[in-house]
This record gives C-alpha cells, sequence and structure tokens, in this order.
C-alpha cells in the first residue's frame, strides 16, 4: 500500500489556512518527503510525521513555495541528534544554497548530507530497491522542474498452502517458492512453481507532477498509475493565465489523468485567489471520474 499525506497543497502563499506545496509519501515503511515549502516542520509536528523517520527528500524545482522550508528541517534534524544519512534530491544550485547556509551559521551536521543533483530535461532513476523505485522526470514549467514517480513492487509469488501440502513440500522450502523457483521432492518428482503459487498483487505506481503546464510529455510517466497528483492552479476560465505561468487548471489536470488511463487523480497547488475549493471538484469530475481535492492533513491510500 502507498500513502500520501498532504502536508500543504496551496501554491505561491499560505491563504485561508492553506500552505505551501509538501507532502510525504510512504512506501511500506519507508517515508519520502516530496517538496519542502515554508511550514513544513510545523505540518509534519501537527500530522505526526516523525522527522527521523524521513531519510529521502525531493525536491521539484527551485520556486521559493516548494524549498524555503527545507533549511529549517535539514537543522532541527541535527538539532535532534540525527545520525543517520540524509539523501536530498533537487536541481544542482540547491546544493550551493545548502552549502552556503550552513557556511554562513558556522554549522556542521552531525549525519552526512548526500545530494544527488536532477539532469535538467531528463529522466532519472534515483532510487532502485528491491520493493520500491524512485525516479524524476521532466515537466514544463519556467524553470528546470522534475516530477517523481513512486513505485512499490511485489515481486514474491504468494503461496497456496493446501496446494503445497498436497505435493508435501515443506514450510522451509516456501521463501524459496515466492522467489519463483520449482520443487523436487525426494521421489524425484518435479513440482512446477506455478502449480502451488499464484502471482502476488500488482505494483503500486503513484506519481506527484510537480508545477507543469498541460503536456503531453508526461503521460509516459504517468500513464495507468495507480493515482497522479497534479497541479490545479487555476479553474477553466484562468486557461491563459495558467498558460503564461505554466500551470494547469483543474479541468487541463483532469483531462491529462483520462488520457493517461490512471485511476485517481488529486488536485492540489491552488492558487490564493480561491478559498472555496468545491469548484474544483466539480470542473475536474466532469472528464474523469475519481478526483480527490486534497485536503491538508489527509492520508490517502492506494
Amino acid at each position: 500500500m502507498i500513502r500520501i499525506t498532504i502536508l500543504g497543497n496551496n501554491s505561491a502563499l499560505p491563504a485561508f489556512g492553506r500552505h505551501p506545496s509538501s507532502q510525504v509519501v510512504a512506501l511500506e515503511e519507508q517515508l519520502f518527503l516530496v517538496d519542502c515549502g515554508e511550514a513544513t516542520q510545523i505540518q509534519m509536528q501537527r500530522f505526526n510525521i516523525r522527522r527521523r523517520r524521513i531519510n529521502y527528500i525531493f525536491i521539484s524545482h527551485l520556486h521559493g513555495d516548494h524549498y524555503f522550508g527545507l533549511m529549517g528541517l535539514i537543522t532541527s534534524m541535527g538539532l535532534m541528534g540525527r545520525t543517520a544519512p540524509l539523501h536530498i534530491f533537487g536541481p544542482a544550485a540547491l546544493k550551493l544554497i545548502i552549502d552556503l547556509q550552513l557556511e554562513a551559521a558556522a554549522t556542521v551536521l552531525p549525519y552526512p548530507l548526500l545530494f544527488t543533483a536532477l539532469e535538467p530535461d531528463q529522466s532519472q532513476s534515483l532510487i532502485h530497491e528491491p520493493h520500491y523505485t524512485v525516479l524524476s522526470f521532466p515537466v514544463e514549467h519556467r524553470i528546470p522542474c522534475h516530477g517523481f514517480s513512486f513505485t512499490l513492487k511485489h515481486p514474491e509469488r504468494k503461496i497456496l498452502p493446501d496446494k503445497c501440502r498436497a505435493y508435501e513440500i515443506p514450510t522451509a522450502f516456501f521463501n524459496r517458492l515466492k522467489k519463483g523457483e520449482d520443487y523436487t521432492r525426494k521421489d524425484g518428482e518435479l513440482v512446477k512453481n506455478e502449480w502451488v503459487t499464484q502471482a502476488g498483487p500488482p505494483d503500486k505506481k503513484y506519481v506527484y507532477c510537480a508545477d507543469t503546464r498541460t503536456t503531453a510529455r508526461i503521460l509516459p510517466y504517468i500513464a495507468d498509475a495507480d493515482g497522479i497528483y497534479h497541479e490545479s492552479t487555476y479553474l477553466d476560465d484562468n486557461r491563459e493565465k495558467a498558460y503564461q505561468r505554466f500551470h494547469s487548471t483543474a479541468l487541463q489536470a483532469a483531462t491529462t489523468a483520462a488520457a493517461a488511463g490512471v485511476k485517481r487523480l488529486f488536485l492540489g497547488h491552488f492558487s490564493s485567489k480561491y478559498q472555496d475549493l468545491r469548484v474544483f471538484y466539480e470542473e475536474a469530475s466532469s472528464v474523469f471520474p475519481d478526483v480527490e481535492v486534497t485536503v491538508e492533513g489527509t492520508t490517502y491510500e492506494l
């Protein structure tokens, strides 16, 4: 199961109790912080997100509403005695910003800070573990900007206990069956793996599309995803403004979700000109059936 907890879903300015962009993606027990706008730490405390469990931070781009909370979080982790490495993925210039602020304050972190630069206009495999992967991909924004795709993998097959008993397979061999191995009985009979197991649950994919104009370039990265978070800064009567500012409307986000065949659409990055967000649901749901207008503090499950 993938869980997404929204810490901030507003664009640019805090408004109407909404905060700049930030969310936590949980793949099993691993927590990933995606963007870190102003007040992210406060929101983490408010919604019981444990900072020490975050080992990976992804910053989509260098507009302040997506990273102005980062330095506070980095230094707080140090003050709290963190020793585990912290991995940060973001634009190359972010490393210069972090180093400059640490140097200016004569701050030495008590933990390793490992930085990976995102290459402009390129997709990158960032993390590749047996049970999950994370990759970045370019979107269309005013400055270099990336989305992030999280895949929770289920490579192991599911044991069918009754079948295993019928073929007299010892439980000590079950872990090897889960990995797809056949079993040879003492009498020499070969028991095919597919006779005593079945495919495990399908992989789950969640995609954070970041700040972007509506563009077909992201379709290969979000295709058939179980859920995507797509910005909807404006309603469609401001389509021209959205285009000029390299943003999207709720209707455009929904049209993109429909074209990609995704299962659920999460809307966010709302302009501070809007107080009532119900109309975002009405607009998007007119073309896509499963829409969530995200609410801060809510955890969504895939």
